[in-house]
């Protein structure tokens, strides 16, 4: 493998999430604030801040898994924000990037998920099958039309992002900016007001 040099640019990053995901996480955040607004509004007593306690735990456990999870790769290094972590891997540390059940990253001799990539096994296989199709000895678009031989193998949306991270990874392992540790950092922003939110919930469904 070639080494890059160190004047080459440094292009944005590039941004891999699960587009099902944020609009799950957004409809289900509506009807969190719905259903707690009108306990506050409406509640009295300890309704009220039952549902302000389940709000402050609902929320951020809601974004943690739906809308924050998602992976920020660029020449040097790949981000990884999931639920409750954060990971930075420069790329001369990645051992390899692969999706089998989950997609993954494996890294000086760790293995972190990627939940911003869900591996989805039905489409992998129709994938499978619509290549197969293409391939097949008489198949429109074979050799004979010239259609084929230039068209993209069908991939699922997982394996092509693990691709494209691959070919990353393998082409920036020797920058001078792709060298250090895996930097690991928890989501506090998350952990800390939902432990509060079930710790308050549980006191006042406790006590009322």
């Amino acid at each position: 493998m070639s080494t890059p040099s160190p004047h080459e640019p440094a292009y944005a990053d590039r941004v891999y999430r699960s587009p099902m995901a944020v609009v799950t996480g957004v409809l289900i955040l509506a009807m969190i604030v719905w259903l707690c607004g009108d306990a506050v509004v409406r509640g009295v007593g300890g309704g009220r801040w039952i549902g302000l306690a389940g709000a402050l735990c609902a929320v951020p456990l809601t974004v943690a898994f739906t809308i924050r999870p998602a992976v920020f790769a660029n020449e040097d290094r790949m981000r990884v924000r999931n639920p409750f972590r954060i990971i930075e891997l420069p790329w001369g540390i990645v051992d390899a990037v692969r999706a089998g059940y989950s997609a993954e990253v494996l890294a000086d001799g760790a293995k972190y998920q990627l939940w911003s990539v869900p591996v989805s096994l039905r489409e992998r296989k129709k994938a499978n099958r619509s290549a197969g199709r293409r391939e097949a000895p008489g198949a429109g678009g074979a050799a004979g039309t010239g259609g084929g031989a230039s068209a993209s193998p069908a991939r699922a949306s997982a394996d092509k992002a693990v691709d494209e991270l691959t070919e990353l990874a393998e082409r920036g392992a020797g920058r001078p900016g792709a060298q250090g540790p895996v930097s690991v950092r928890w989501a506090w922003e998350i952990i800390v007001p939902a432990v509060v939110g079930a710790v308050a919930l549980a006191v006042l469904l406790a006590v009322g």
